[in-house]
């Protein structure tokens, strides 16, 4: 069994978690293309089997979430699950009329400083470790970009929107800095991904009704997935070549080809400067 599969992450459930159960029910080796926190429910994509080799693929897709909001008051994780270190006054007129502009004016290319409690490495050590030490370290911002934000609803003091932004963006340290713009503070109180590039919440299973039936239903063939790539036919002599990893010769234009012998699909091979090189061989 070799592809993707697109997991409803429940809340409570830990990244590993998931792939440690798929795991068990595949009886393949599995492995995602980014973890989503405890606390986060949606969009999970699983690699199975060979499609593990895709990951390199995968790592820089967009992502859509639903976000909720809670102003007037600051956690340590800046989500739930930190203990409040500040609570500050909401002026509920302030935030009616300018709310709008507010969440607008964070569309675009930024740089965004990540919350302290991650996993990004600094001097060779998680953020989330000094932070648990009780040391001060300093964090660089990281080149983000958000693409479209909507409100959806906000009453007692909460905010739910709908964003979609670049890899690497922490909707925690968004919703710390839609805060202070609104001058308060707050916190991630939920988070939901509808969307990792092209895979949607309504494509994915619960991981409760997750079983070997459901997974070959749902699983997407690393074929599928490449659906939109071109496509090389090699003849016998020259599909021996390329798999013994000889680079040959082609006029097709650089990129990444999906590899067929007549009508079998055999895999992915990158042409560069005129070259075709062995990729990932299923």
């Amino acid at each position: 069994m070799n592809g993707i599969i697109i997991i409803n992450k429940e809340k409570g459930w830990t990244s590993h978690d998931v792939v440690a159960k798929i795991k068990k029910i595949t009886g393949e080796k599995v492995g995602h293309t980014g973890t989503l926190d405890p606390l986060a429910t949606g969009v999970l994509p699983l690699l199975i089997g060979k499609g593990t080799k895709f990951s390199k693929y995968l790592i820089n897709h967009d992502k859509t979430y639903e976000v909720e909001l809670e102003l007037g008051k600051k956690t340590e994780t800046a989500d739930s699950e930190g203990k409040i270190i500040e609570e500050k006054e909401v002026d509920t007129e302030y935030i009616s009329q300018n709310l709008e502009n507010v969440l607008q004016s964070f569309i675009g290319k930024q740089e965004q400083i990540p919350p302290i409690y991650s996993a990004i490495k600094k001097n060779g050590k998680k953020l989330y470790e000094y932070a648990r030490a009780g040391e001060k370290v300093e964090i660089e911002p990281r080149k983000i970009e958000i693409y479209n934000i909507e409100l959806l609803k906000y009453e007692e003091n909460c905010i739910n929107f709908k964003v979609s932004c670049s890899k690497g963006t922490y909707i925690r340290s968004l919703c710390e800095d839609i805060a202070e713009r609104l001058n308060t503070v707050g916190y991630m109180k939920n988070l939901k991904r509808l969307q990792v590039g092209e895979f949607k919440l309504e494509d994915a299973i619960k991981i409760d009704d997750a079983n070997l039936e459901s997974i070959k239903e749902h699983l997407i063939t690393l074929e599928e997935l490449l659906k939109e790539n071109n496509s090389i036919n090699l003849n016998k002599k020259k599909l021996q070549l390329f798999l013994n990893g000889v680079k040959l010769k082609v006029s097709n234009t650089d990129g990444l080809y999906k590899i067929y012998d007549e009508d079998k699909f055999l895999g992915t091979g990158t042409v560069k400067n005129g070259l075709l090189k062995r990729d990932i061989i299923l």
